[in-house]
C-alpha cells in the first residue's frame, strides 16, 4: 500500500495549483522535485524513490558527504523537510509560485522543494493586483437555460402542478403567436425585428409572469391566470408590440435611475415611490388623530406614560449604590466596573481592558425550500459565522445601557410636556435623538427635530453630556469628535421661545439653528450645555397635544426624559409579524414601503465610494426624522383611500363616516371623527400591509 501512495506523487494534480486539499498525495509545482544529474545520485537510492524517507537517511555520513560535497553553499545543509510546506496555499488564493522552471541537467542537484522566488514573487502585492485584474466574482453568468416546467415556490404552491403546467404551456402559446405575428409584419423593419424574442426568451417571459402572479396574489391565482391568458389570446400584434416597447422603456428608466442613485442600493431598489395622498398638508394634520398610537399599555416594551414616582426613584438609587458600579457590557456582555468622575488611583473611567465585539446583527440566511441543509447564521458586520470570533472590532473600554425609567430618573427626572398656548395648533413635528455611551449609560448627544409634512428644519442641535465619554458611537449617531470640537455655542433664534406663528406654512416657520451644509463638508452644529436645555428648547415647539412622529419614540423620549401623551410611532404603525419586542428597522421600512434607500455608507454602499472622502459617516438624525414622516404620509394615502371606499366624506376639513345603514347597531354613526374617540380605539388594532412584487398591498389586521 506504501508503494502505491508513493507512485502517486510522480502524478500531476488533476487541480493543478489550484488544489485547497489538506495534505494531497499528488504532485504540484511546489514539491515537484527538479531531474538530478547522474552524478548526484546517491547510492543505493532509486529516482522513485520517496524524498522523505531519504531525508531521514540522510544523517548518515555518507550520504551527508555526497551531498555537502556536490553544492559547495553552506545554507544547503538545512534539512529539507524545513521548507517543504504541510499543507497546500490557502483557500481561495493562487499559490505565489505558478510555474516550475525547468533546471539544466550541468546544475548540481538540489532538494526536492518549492522552487526559489525573487522578490517580485514573494511580494504580494502583484498577486493581489493580478487578482484584481481577473474579478471572477463579479462576472454576470449568463442566465441559467430553462424548460417549459413551473418553477418551485417557496410556500405553499397555489395551485396543482397539473393546473400550473397547463397555464403555463398556454401563456407560453399565445406569446409564440403573437412573437411570429409581430415577426412576420415587421418584415424588413430593423427597429421592430429587435423586439422579436428567441425561443428562450420566450420561455423565460413565461416563467417569470406565471411566476409572479403565482407569488403576489396566491388567493386568486386561478382567475388572475386565466384573465391573463384570454387577454393575451384576444391580443393584436400592435398591441404585443407596444407592450413590448412599454417593457424596454421601463427597463431603460431603471437602469437610468441606477445610474443617477446616490448609492448600489438604490440603484437595485429602483426609483422612489411617489406619495400623493390627495389631501392638502393642513388636512393631513387633520387626518392624524386616525393614527394615534395609545402607550398606555406598553410599559413593559421601554414606554413611559407617566414619569416614575419618588418611592421608585429612591429604590433605583439605593440599588445604584449598592452594585459599586458593576455593570455588563452592552456589546460583550463582560462585566465591569464604572468610575463616573474616574478612580482616584490612575483615573480610569472603567475596567475590564478594551472590548472586542461585533458591531452588526445575527443574519438569519432565507431558507431554502429545495434544501434540506440547516444554513449557518452569519454577521452583517463581517459576515463571519457566528461563533467563529469573539468580534472584528475592538474599543478601548467596555460601554453600557440603562433601561429603567426609574434609574435613569435618579440622573435627570422625567418632565410630562407642559401646555404651551403659542404653539399652533395644526402642528406637527418629526424628531429623533442619537445618542453616545457615557459612564452614566446612552445619553443624548444630538437632537433633530422637523416640521411635518414639508421636513423644514426646526431644531439641530449638539448636547453635551453630562458623564464622561466613554464612546461617541460614531458609526451610529453620526457625531465624530471633530462635530463636538468645531461646533459653537447655540444662539437662540426668533421667533422660536416663545412661538407666535398662527400656523405652519413653511414662510411661517422658525428658522433653522444651523446654516446649511457646504457640498461636500459636514455640516456646522450648534451645541447646548446639558439635556435640560435641549428639553426646554423642545418643549417650545410642541405642546401636549401636538403629534410627535419617529421611529421607535420610547428610546428617544426616554433618553430625554420626556412623557408625551400624543405619539405616532412608525414601530406601532408598521408592525413587526411577531409581537412585541420584535419590531421593523426604519431602513427595511423605506426600502419596503417607498423604495428608498437610508443611512447608507459611502465606503459600502457608494456608486463610486468616494462621498466625504469614503470615510463612514453614521446616521443622520435629520434623515431618519423625515424618513418617518413619509411613512406616515404612506400609511395616511393608504388608510384614506380605504377609508373613501368605506363612505368616509372631507367637509370643511372635517372627516365624517359613512352613515349609519339599515340593521347596524346604534352608536357613533354619524358623529364626527375626534382625537377624544379616536385615542380609545386605536390601541386595539393596527394595520399592517404587505407589499407584493408587482406593487400592489394586502392589508391584514394584527393585534398589538
Amino acid at each position: 500500500m506504501d508503494t502505491v501512495l508513493q507512485n502517486l506523487g510522480s502524478i500531476p494534480c488533476p487541480h493543478g495549483d489550484r488544489c485547497t486539499a489538506s495534505g494531497c498525495l499528488f504532485q504540484h509545482s511546489w514539491n515537484k522535485k527538479p531531474a538530478a544529474p547522474a552524478s548526484a545520485k546517491h547510492d543505493g537510492l532509486d529516482e522513485d524513490d520517496n524524498p522523505r524517507k531519504r531525508r531521514k537517511l540522510s544523517t548518515e555520513p555518507t550520504q551527508s558527504t555526497v551531498s555537502t560535497t556536490a553544492e559547495p553553499s553552506k545554507p544547503n545543509l538545512e534539512p529539507v523537510t524545513a521548507k517543504k510546506p504541510v499543507s497546500p496555499p490557502p483557500l481561495g488564493r493562487k499559490p505565489t509560485v505558478l510555474s516550475v522552471q525547468s533546471v539544466p541537467s550541468a546544475a548540481p542537484s538540489t532538494p526536492a522543494t518549492k522552487p526559489a522566488t525573487t522578490p517580485s514573487q514573494t511580494d504580494p502585492t502583484p498577486v493581489k493586483s493580478a487578482e484584481k485584474r481577473v474579478p471572477i466574482r463579479k462576472v454576470q453568468a449568463p442566465r441559467k437555460v430553462e424548460t417549459l416546467n413551473p418553477r418551485m415556490l417557496k410556500g405553499v404552491a397555489p395551485a396543482t402542478f397539473e393546473f400550473r403546467f397547463k397555464a403555463l404551456t398556454m401563456l407560453h402559446e399565445q406569446f409564440v403567436r403573437l412573437n411570429k405575428e409581430m415577426e412576420k409584419a415587421a418584415g424588413k423593419d430593423a427597429e421592430s425585428k429587435k423586439l422579436v424574442l428567441t425561443p428562450q426568451e420566450l420561455i423565460w417571459l413565461s416563467l417569470d409572469l406565471e411566476e409572479k402572479i403565482a407569488m403576489d396574489k396566491p388567493s386568486i391565482y386561478n382567475n388572475v391566470i386565466k384573465n391573463r391568458i384570454m387577454g393575451y389570446k384576444k391580443m393584436t400584434p400592435k398591441q404585443w408590440k407596444a407592450e413590448r416597447l412599454a417593457e424596454i422603456k421601463k427597463e431603460e428608466e431603471r437602469k437610468a435611475a441606477a445610474t443617477q442613485a446616490g448609492s448600489k442600493k438604490q440603484a437595485l431598489l429602483g426609483p422612489p415611490k411617489e406619495i400623493n395622498t390627495g389631501l392638502t398638508p393642513q388636512e393631513e394634520i387633520a387626518f392624524l388623530p386616525h393614527l394615534l398610537t395609545s402607550i398606555t399599555e406598553l410599559a413593559q416594551h421601554g414606554y413611559v406614560p407617566k414619569p416614575p414616582s419618588e418611592e421608585e426613584i429612591k429604590k433605583a438609587r439605593e440599588g445604584v449604590e449598592a452594585a459599586m458600579g458593576w455593570e455588563t457590557c452592552d456589546r460583550c456582555t463582560k462585566r465591569f466596573q464604572v468610575f463616573p468622575g474616574r478612580r482616584e488611583e490612575d483615573g480610569a473611567l472603567t475596567t475590564g481592558g478594551p472590548c472586542t465585539y461585533h458591531w452588526g446583527r445575527l443574519l438569519y440566511p432565507e431558507r431554502d425550500p429545495t434544501s434540506t441543509v440547516q444554513q449557518e447564521r452569519t454577521y452583517r458586520c463581517c459576515k463571519q459565522l457566528a461563533g467563529d470570533s469573539t468580534g472584528c472590532t475592538s474599543c478601548s473600554t467596555h460601554v453600557f445601557t440603562v433601561k429603567s425609567p426609574a434609574r435613569l430618573a435618579t440622573i435627570v427626572p422625567f418632565m410630562e410636556t407642559p401646555e404651551n398656548p403659542s404653539v399652533p395648533k395644526d402642528r406637527a413635528v418629526c424628531f429623533d435623538c442619537e445618542m453616545c455611551y457615557t459612564v452614566n449609560g446612552l445619553e443624548l448627544i444630538r437632537l433633530t427635530a422637523v416640521n411635518w409634512p414639508d421636513g423644514k428644519e426646526l431644531l439641530d442641535i449638539l448636547v453635551r453630556p453630562m458623564g464622561e465619554i466613554l464612546d461617541l458611537n460614531s458609526r451610529f449617531s453620526g457625531v465624530w469628535p471633530e462635530d463636538l470640537i468645531n461646533a459653537e455655542p447655540w444662539k437662540p433664534v426668533a421667533p422660536l421661545d416663545p412661538v407666535t406663528n398662527t400656523d405652519s406654512s413653511p414662510s411661517k416657520l422658525p428658522p433653522s439653528t444651523n446654516p446649511p451644509a457646504k457640498p461636500g463638508q459636514r455640516k456646522k452644529m450648534q451645541i447646548v450645555s446639558s439635556l435640560t436645555v435641549a428639553r426646554d428648547l423642545l418643549f417650545s415647539l410642541i405642546s401636549p397635544t401636538t403629534p410627535l412622529i419617529g421611529h421607535g419614540l420610547e428610546n428617544d423620549l426616554n433618553t430625554m426624559r420626556i412623557c408625551h401623551p400624543t405619539l405616532i410611532d412608525t414601530v406601532l404603525l408598521f408592525p413587526h409579524k411577531k409581537p412585541l419586542p420584535y419590531r421593523n428597522g426604519l431602513k427595511m421600512l423605506m426600502e419596503w414601503k417607498l423604495n428608498k434607500a437610508i443611512q447608507v455608507e459611502p465606503d459600502a454602499d457608494s456608486a463610486d465610494g468616494t462621498a466625504q472622502g469614503g470615510k463612514l459617516l453614521g446616521h443622520d438624525s435629520a434623515e431618519d426624522a423625515r424618513a418617518a414622516g413619509d411613512l406616515v404620509r404612506y400609511e395616511i394615502q393608504r388608510r384614506w383611500a380605504r377609508m373613501k371606499r368605506e363612505g368616509w366624506t372631507l367637509k370643511k376639513g372635517v372627516f365624517v363616516p359613512p352613515k349609519e345603514k339599515k340593521g347596524a347597531t346604534a352608536g357613533s354613526a354619524g358623529k364626527k371623527l375626534t382625537v377624544e374617540g379616536i385615542e380609545g380605539t386605536m390601541g386595539a388594532t393596527a394595520t399592517e400591509v404587505r407589499k407584493t412584487r408587482d406593487g400592489t398591498e394586502e392589508g391584514e389586521l394584527v393585534e398589538v
